[in-house]
């Protein structure tokens, strides 16, 4: 049945239920007291202050206690662009710094560290100007890494790492904390080019330690050189003296060039590069070029090797030497004038000295009244010293005529008189088609067609 108050339904209460009696109820949990078979009910028993104390001190005895400098151990719960979050157990979670959380520079922190990550930390303070407890993850290892890179020097070891950073004069490499791995010493030769290295796992050897000045120098180098020796002294007694061997040229400096044969570096000095004069290696060689060198001797107590790439190369006045005889003449030109003559280069790399007195017939008071520096002209070869590799010429005895040496020959012939004049039948046609062309461009008297130009200089007779 509904009844209405007003304009508003009301119903009566609903009918009660059947009554449980209480010996039949389920007996409660303990901490709420308990009932006998009878239906009693007896409530728990209250030990009176049994915290021991205060509720504020047994709250404050959960959390732990840390101070400025304490090494701390923590989960990781945040991570934020610019800090990450860390559970101590403190009352309240610490922060870590971006700039806190490595030894690299602007680093991602999720690169760092992870979700539910334990992390150790350092206690800068416990209570910045907000409030907050600030940590160091940077901090922490680099007090750690201290301790065991102290350990690797004093047993002279070797520390890894991975080089994150180049900087001037060398790489920085993470042992953690921060080594500096000069350029000099990250190979056996110096690198030029350090960029490469930069996500590489190198080993090194400490050889400098400071930690007043934070200062850790390694030396990769050191390490190379112990696990290398062994691999060298057997690349050295397998080297001998007058082998020829293929390499790459892997530095060029003021004084030859370095060649890399695939297990050690060996010089060439410049001297040993080329037969003719060399004023600075790179004019024969550059790095990277591929080169066949001759072994000139093997230095097994300072470990060095004596290259020559011209040893390799046809001697040019062995060459000059055996295709030429005294008596013959040769073209040449003047390179050098000095007080006692002039020196003319017949060939490549060959340069023979025309002493003052084979200059002319008549008397000369000096080189500079018969001939200058880049002319071109014939002379007689009027004596050979293979040994002291000397050739001695004579423009006076060359005007006196000679038999002309076998690569001219192809363009004189001998007139009636014996004389080598003119030139072969191919060099009268090419000077015939020459004269031929100048003329039809031209005509015979060289004047110059309709609206064009004048005729140049008609070309010599030879």
């Amino acid at each position: 049945m509904v009844f209405f108050i007003g304009s508003y339904p009301f119903e009566p209460y609903p009918p009660l239920k059947e009554t449980v009696p209480l010996s039949d109820q389920t007996t409660p949990s303990s901490s709420y007291g308990s009932f006998d078979e009878e239906g009693n009910y007896t409530p728990r028993q209250i030990t009176s202050n049994d915290l021991g104390t205060s509720f504020a001190d047994a709250i404050d005895g959960t959390l732990v206690d840390v101070e400025d400098g304490q090494l701390v151990t923590g989960t990781v719960v945040k991570i934020d662009k610019d800090e990450v979050l860390l559970d101590i157990g403190y009352k309240s979670e610490g922060v870590i710094p971006s700039r806190e959380l490595s030894i690299r520079n602007d680093v991602d922190p999720n690169e760092v560290v992870k979700l539910g990550e334990k992390v150790e930390a350092l206690v800068l303070t416990k209570e910045d100007k907000e409030g907050r407890l600030v940590l160091s993850k940077k901090r922490a290892q680099y007090e750690r890494a201290w301790g065991t890179i102290e350990k690797v020097k004093e047993a002279d070891g070797m520390v890894e790492g991975l080089v994150i950073e180049v900087v001037k004069g060398g790489l920085i490499i993470d042992i953690g904390l921060r080594g500096f791995l000069p350029a000099s010493l990250v190979e056996l030769r110096r690198v030029r080019d350090l960029q490469p290295y930069v996500g590489k796992v190198l080993q090194a050897k400490i050889i400098e330690l400071d930690k007043n000045r934070n200062n850790v120098v390694l030396s990769r180098r050191g390490y190379l050189e112990e696990t290398q020796r062994e691999a060298r002294d057997e690349f050295l007694n397998h080297l001998k003296p007058g082998e020829v061997r293929k390499g790459v040229v892997s530095s060029v400096v003021s004084f030859g060039a370095f060649v890399d044969l695939g297990g050690m570096d060996g010089l060439i000095h410049v001297s040993e590069l080329s037969w003719k004069h060399v004023e600075h290696p790179n004019q024969v060689v550059q790095v990277g070029d591929e080169v066949t060198v001759q072994v000139l001797d093997v230095d097994f107590d300072r470990e060095r090797i004596s290259l020559s790439l011209k040893a390799t190369q046809q001697d040019p006045w062995q060459e000059f030497a055996s295709s030429h005889e005294v008596g013959q003449l040769v073209y040449g030109r003047v390179t050098k004038l000095v007080p006692f003559g002039a020196f003319v280069q017949v060939g490549e790399g060959i340069e023979g000295l025309v002493h003052i007195s084979e200059m002319s017939a008549h008397h000369v008071d000096a080189p500079e009244q018969v001939v200058t520096p880049g002319e071109e002209l014939w002379v007689k070869i009027i004596d050979f010293d293979l040994q002291r590799r000397r050739i001695s010429l004579s423009i006076k005895q060359a005007a006196e005529g000679g038999v002309l040496a076998e690569e001219y020959r192809q363009h004189f012939e001998l007139d009636e008189h014996g004389n080598w004049v003119g030139g072969s039948a191919a060099d009268d046609s090419e000077r015939e088609a020459a004269w031929a062309e100048y003329y039809e461009q031209y005509g015979a008297e060289g004047a110059p067609a309709e609206g064009g130009e004048a005729a140049p200089e008609a070309p010599a007779e030879a």
